[in-house]
């Protein structure tokens, strides 16, 4: 089966209105150290009656956990993953994107009017380097991003750093009753990797930046887990024993590390790109998707965690506009793609191993392949707190092949078709002391 050739979907050169001299910080200081506005105008989303009983009873609290596939709150009480991913951390930004335009917490505001319950926040390790000053945000929308303002004009004359950024996102969501997933994106904020680390950022290096963050954020109830590495793939592997490539070996001790320091977070694993016998990478021996979107070698090599009730695994999923993958040439499309998420990921959730979240899927909908994608995507996720778990890829509208729920100019008018597909699997969650 086909290879999925490299992707690139975050913009990385955002529009810098006030680039500022960051605060010189070293990262061992850093692991000590450590409205409502537009509205969508005239769109109203219909929620499932499910979701508005969600609200009522104040569902989400605490941390969460798992009991066989199905995620639970700190009272036991069912819930589910429904957000969006927010990029721009892991560029050389060095912040979430789109704050060259609004203010974070105005957009935060508008993700949870929305409905959303989650954002998936991606980062690089690179980020929380010395060297690595945020930018491409305007400051007099921003101003508490700055240390320091000038007297007249705004401009910026000391910036936060970008790990106190994300901060105070963190801060901003978990105040309004969102929830935060972080995702390592990359080693470095150029580009994606296949593993999780590279020869500027050893292994060494990604176990010591998740510690670092289990114990900055420990006690902090609104960030519920860890995407331990965004869309490992080949030369990885799972299951092929190999301690330099093998996936599933490395989510382990990841997985261990952080909850050694942290035992309430979630950890999130993704699948590869190619599963074969003794964890084979090619074909024909292996089958092959998406990166990230296959599981197949859970089965016969799963995860194993210390901590139990902690375990979600995840996959990522997309359309043919993204790349031509076979299933989608195949005569009885869409009809088919129940079947190939079954086999690739599908298994996790209905032979009750864990629950399983999507990480990402989106599309710009400009196809009617791509409609019946997500239509039939939708469907096979399901409604209400039994479906799966989910956050859309993206909220930005700089996301190369996918675009995002709102537009370019503005960051703020929504995109009513894909929020017409996604308005009947949301499961709102209620503001804090509500």
């Amino acid at each position: 089966m086909h290879q999925v050739p490299p992707r690139r979907r975050e913009n990385a050169g955002a529009p810098v209105l006030a680039v500022c001299r960051a605060w010189s910080i070293g990262r061992r200081v850093l692991a000590l150290s450590l409205m409502f506005t537009m509205f969508l105008g005239s769109l109203i989303i219909p929620l499932h009656p499910k979701s508005v009983m969600a609200s009522a009873l104040g569902i989400g609290q605490g941390y969460w956990h798992t009991r066989g596939t199905q995620l639970l709150d700190a009272n036991n009480r069912s819930v589910r993953i429904t957000g969006v991913n927010w990029f721009g951390l892991e560029t050389s930004n060095y912040a979430p994107h789109g704050l060259w335009v609004r203010s974070y917490k105005d957009m935060l505001n508008q993700i949870k009017s929305l409905q959303f319950n989650t954002i998936r926040l991606p980062y690089s390790n690179q980020l929380f380097d010395q060297g690595s000053m945020p930018n491409g945000i305007d400051f007099t929308k921003n101003p508490d991003l700055c240390s320091q303002l000038l007297p007249t004009g705004g401009a910026c004359q000391k910036a936060l750093a970008g790990y106190q950024i994300m901060d105070k996102v963190i801060a901003y969501a978990g105040s309004i009753g969102l929830k935060i997933i972080l995702d390592q994106h990359r080693p470095d904020s150029g580009a994606q990797s296949a593993l999780w680390y590279t020869q500027q950022y050893p292994e060494s290096r990604w176990l010591s930046d998740w510690i670092m963050l289990a114990r900055h954020y420990a006690g902090n109830t609104a960030v519920i887990g860890v995407d331990l590495h965004n869309e490992p793939h080949a030369p990885a592997c799972w299951g092929c024993n190999d301690p330099t490539r093998d996936w599933r070996m490395a989510a382990k001790k990841a997985g261990n590390a952080i909850l050694a320091i942290n035992p309430h977070w979630l950890i999130f694993v993704e699948g590869m790109d190619c599963f074969g016998p003794g964890g084979a990478t090619t074909a024909p021996q292996a089958t092959c998707g998406w990166w990230g979107g296959n599981l197949m070698g859970a089965a016969q090599y799963p995860v194993r965690l210390k901590v139990p009730g902690r375990l979600v695994y995840s996959a990522h999923d997309y359309p043919a506009s993204i790349y031509q993958q076979p299933w989608f040439q195949a005569a009885n499309y869409p009809a088919n793609l129940a079947g190939q998420w079954q086999k690739l990921w599908g298994y996790i959730q209905t032979q009750k191993i864990a629950p399983l979240w999507i990480g990402e899927f989106g599309s710009r909908l400009q196809t009617s392949s791509d409609q019946q994608w997500l239509k039939a995507l939708v469907n096979y996720m399901g409604i209400g707190v039994n479906g799966l778990s989910w956050t859309f890829w993206s909220w930005n509208p700089d996301s190369g092949d996918t675009g995002g729920l709102v537009d370019d100019a503005t960051w703020s008018k929504v995109d009513t078709m894909k929020m017409a597909y996604l308005s009947s699997i949301l499961f709102p969650l209620p503001y804090p002391g509500r």
